[in-house]
């Protein structure tokens, strides 16, 4: 495609490319953005090698004109989106791509391939969040995914409100606090379980966290707090009816005077599974597969296309996939109570100004160059927090339902 450009004269024609969301994932209300920060992190090393050069011309993927144009590639355009935490709904153009058309459509995998990823993931977080009401999330999920995959699951996560992961790599790239706890092999490893909690507890102290349903749980809680004592940290079960299990464990912990000892539960949570352990004394929940694999919806189902030749709308008319031409601007309507009514976006134009309204895009990328102070992962995570208290209640049902909030996309015909 691009050598064909590159022979007719195409290639540096400019361009407007946007990703966008023809819908939501079935059952879903709304979508999380997440992985632009990722992007433009690539992008700043976005290049061709020798090694892949050689690839490309020696099995005749490319002529030689293409090879010498992908030899000097560096994107030299902008990028405008919506920042990470922000809300998308069906037609939200969350990223804007401009520059000549060669340079523009060699990034739709890159740009595709992790905002699909993370944004799926983001969303089935932030629903586990909601479920969860306050009680902290550990992400425990690099076990049930690709060893990459794993380092950015954690950061969505993190950026969807979850307290802590497993992932160290995540921590020592991103930030994301990390938190565990042993695993049975720990326990299996020595003669009896109170050997295994009494090494626990010499190495990292009467704070942390035992594992108790290694064998029988009701004896592990007895051994638990025999060896560590009434201060221990907390409790982890990972097996058996997690409600029943839960209210049993509070009781005998009480029971055996360690009334400060939390309860953490893990074990194939998603957001419902979590939801209907709202009423029981769980203090904290350990997620994995289900937030790996974006709890049902493993892809946000974005798309790229192009939507702007020469300052002329360009228009997709296939059916089932019709798209609306022209480069895009969003805006969020509010009531004064804070409350998002409406999403306005606008084809080659600007929407009008109403009281209440916040501008969804921001600029990402200048001339080729990623501009400063962009939103740290703190500031994307309140800031998603911040979108989902604004939303309609309804919105963050978790059965299905409309979009939350309406998108009104006009002109660009």
């Amino acid at each position: 495609m691009v050598s064909a450009a590159l022979r007719d004269g195409t290639a540096d024609r400019p361009c407007v490319f946007e990703a966008f969301g023809r819908r939501l994932p079935n059952g879903r209300r709304y979508g999380v953005v997440a992985g632009t920060g990722r992007f433009v992190e690539q992008l700043r090393d976005f290049r061709f090698d020798h090694e892949e050069l050689e690839f490309l011309a020696s099995r005749r993927i490319v002529d030689d004109q293409m090879a010498e144009w992908l030899a000097g590639y560096t994107f030299t355009g902008d990028i405008d989106g919506y920042v990470e935490g922000e809300l998308w709904f069906p037609g939200s153009p969350l990223l804007t791509v401009t520059g000549t058309f060669a340079e523009c459509v060699v990034l739709e995998t890159l740009l595709l391939s992790i905002l699909n990823h993370d944004c799926a993931i983001a969303a089935a977080a932030a629903r586990m969040v909601t479920a969860a009401r306050g009680r902290p999330i550990i992400e425990m999920g690099s076990r049930r995914t690709h060893e990459a995959a794993a380092v950015a699951c954690a950061r969505a996560a993190y950026i969807a409100g979850f307290a802590s992961t497993s992932n160290l790599a995540a921590g020592q790239r991103y930030g994301v606090p990390t938190a565990g706890t042993a695993a049975h092999a720990f326990t299996l490893l020595h003669d009896d379980e109170k050997a295994a909690f009494a090494s626990q507890i010499a190495t990292l102290g009467e704070g942390t966290t035992l594992l108790v349903d290694t064998y029988d749980i009701r004896q592990g809680i007895i051994n638990a707090v025999e060896v560590a004592g009434p201060r221990l940290g907390a409790i982890r079960i990972d097996s058996g009816d997690l409600a029943v299990m839960a209210q049993q464990s509070r009781d005998q912990l009480d029971e055996l005077g360690a009334p400060d000892t939390k309860i953490i539960v893990s074990g194939d949570l998603d957001e419902y599974a979590i939801a209907a352990l709202a009423a029981e004394p769980v203090d904290a929940y350990g997620a994995g597969t289900a937030v790996v694999v974006g709890s049902g919806a493993p892809t946000a189902g974005l798309v790229y296309k192009l939507v702007e030749v020469d300052g002329r709308p360009v228009v997709k008319r296939s059916e089932n996939k019709a798209s609306l031409g022209g480069r895009k601007t969003a805006v969020r309507r509010h009531k004064p109570t804070g409350t998002a009514t409406e999403e306005v976006v606008v084809s080659q134009g600007v929407p009008e100004a109403m009281p209440g309204d916040r501008v969804l895009q921001r600029p990402y990328v200048r001339a080729g160059v990623v501009v400063d102070s962009l939103p740290t992962l703190a500031e994307s995570r309140a800031h998603l927090r911040d979108c989902l208290i604004s939303i309609p209640w309804e919105g963050l049902k978790l059965s299905p339902g409309d979009p939350a909030i309406p998108v009104t996309v006009t002109g660009g015909h």
